[in-house]
């Protein structure tokens, strides 16, 4: 079956129609100032809330361009969901890197023995320096997404500036870029399943206090996990592979049924809300729905690549592999940078933005005929 058009342009919609419309964006005052509203916006909810947020903002937009709504309202909504206020690189990387910054100033304290800097749940109110350090970062995360979109790098750029952002807050704000690796490895999950727990200096800024705020009689931490998985509930290997292989082939029927490559994300995204209310064991499975997506409608698109025009069933099955490595990387992914650090690096987006690349390179060498939707391989 042929790619559906809206998949190859909502996200350009997002952007003035075109691309070539984007080149003027940064020069674009409407837009510095979304995005700073947009990252303050993530701050003061929580950057967990503020990603449902997006999710249902995608969820309908892009129901909206099943049922055929007219004036391309449809791909209004999903570009508002991934644009330049609400977007996750504005307002979750905003609202993560808030977190960071009120974790080390002792404004919150993570529960279940997680750092305070990893607190993205929680709301943070109205502190006019949280809401400056979420603007903040929410003009980053717009700088780096549109220099990457404009350059037309077969990556997505809106995980490539979440990333880039979880960088720089560490950086900034006093952070191990990675963190003490206290298993026998990097990778080694093992200290949590121990219940390990490692002791909090006075000294080094990890501060909770009655009311969340140290100058109301804040005290040290005492001690941490040492070695704190993304999800506690969804780290082991097999476990990951299994939700990555449903979520793949889910939303690679949703993308058959649809056309649309991002109605299984926004369910997924949306569906943290749950995670968000308290409701246990909720898997993260956006990166892995993304995927299944992407690469169904790529796979049955027609061309002159070498897995171009397959039947729907053997993209399928492709959807659900590719749903298995997009929550293998994100495991790696947080294994790596999340579980010895101090602050949320977003697994997720690191998955997003390997497996895009990997997809890209695959257009690029001419073996699938389309990206979909990743810059340049339209």
């Amino acid at each position: 079956m042929p790619m559906n058009v809206t998949a190859e342009v909502v996200l350009q919609g997002a952007f003035g129609g075109s691309l070539d419309a984007v080149v003027d964006t940064l020069g674009n005052l409407p837009i510095w100032l979304g995005a700073f509203a947009g990252g303050a916006f993530g701050a003061a909810i929580g950057a967990l809330p503020a990603f449902a947020f997006t999710g249902f903002l995608v969820i309908a937009g892009a129901a909206a361009s099943v049922v055929g709504v007219p004036g391309g309202d449809s791909v209004g909504l999903v570009g508002i969901g991934f644009g330049h206020v609400f977007g996750p690189h504005v307002s979750f990387a905003g609202g993560a890197a808030a977190a960071a910054y009120a974790g080390k100033k002792g404004y919150i304290g993570a529960e279940n023995g997680y750092h305070n800097g990893k607190d993205i749940a929680s709301a943070l109110g109205c502190r006019v320096d949280v809401l400056a350090v979420g603007g903040v970062f929410g003009l980053f995360g717009i700088a780096v997404e549109q220099l990457f979109r404009q350059l037309l790098i077969p990556v997505d750029p809106i995980p490539l500036a979440i990333c880039a952002s979880a960088v720089v807050h560490r950086l900034a704000f006093g952070y191990d870029l990675v963190g003490t690796v206290h298993g026998g490895s990097i990778l080694d999950m093992s200290p949590f399943e121990r219940g390990e727990r490692v002791g909090g200096a006075p000294d080094d800024g990890e501060m909770v206090a009655d009311g969340g705020l140290v100058e109301n009689g804040g005290v040290p931490k005492a001690e941490w996990l040492a070695t704190e998985p993304w999800l506690g509930h969804m780290y082991k290997w097999h476990q990951v592979a299994a939700i990555g292989l449903v979520a793949g082939l889910a939303s690679g029927y949703v993308a058959f049924r649809t056309g649309n490559p991002f109605l299984g994300f926004g369910i997924s995204a949306a569906s943290l809300l749950f995670l968000n209310l308290g409701v246990e064991k909720i898997p993260a499975t956006h990166h892995m729905t993304l995927a299944g997506g992407t690469v169904f409608l790529a796979l049955t698109a027609s061309g002159d690549s070498a897995m171009a025009g397959l039947s729907a069933g053997l993209a399928l099955i492709a959807a659900g592999l590719f749903g298995v490595l997009a929550a293998l990387i994100g495991e790696l992914g947080q294994r790596i940078f999340y579980a010895h650090g101090r602050t949320h690096f977003d697994p997720p987006a690191i998955s997003i933005v390997v497996w895009t690349v990997m997809l890209g390179f695959l257009h690029i060498v001419g073996i699938v005929p389309t990206g979909v939707w990743i810059p340049g391989t339209a």
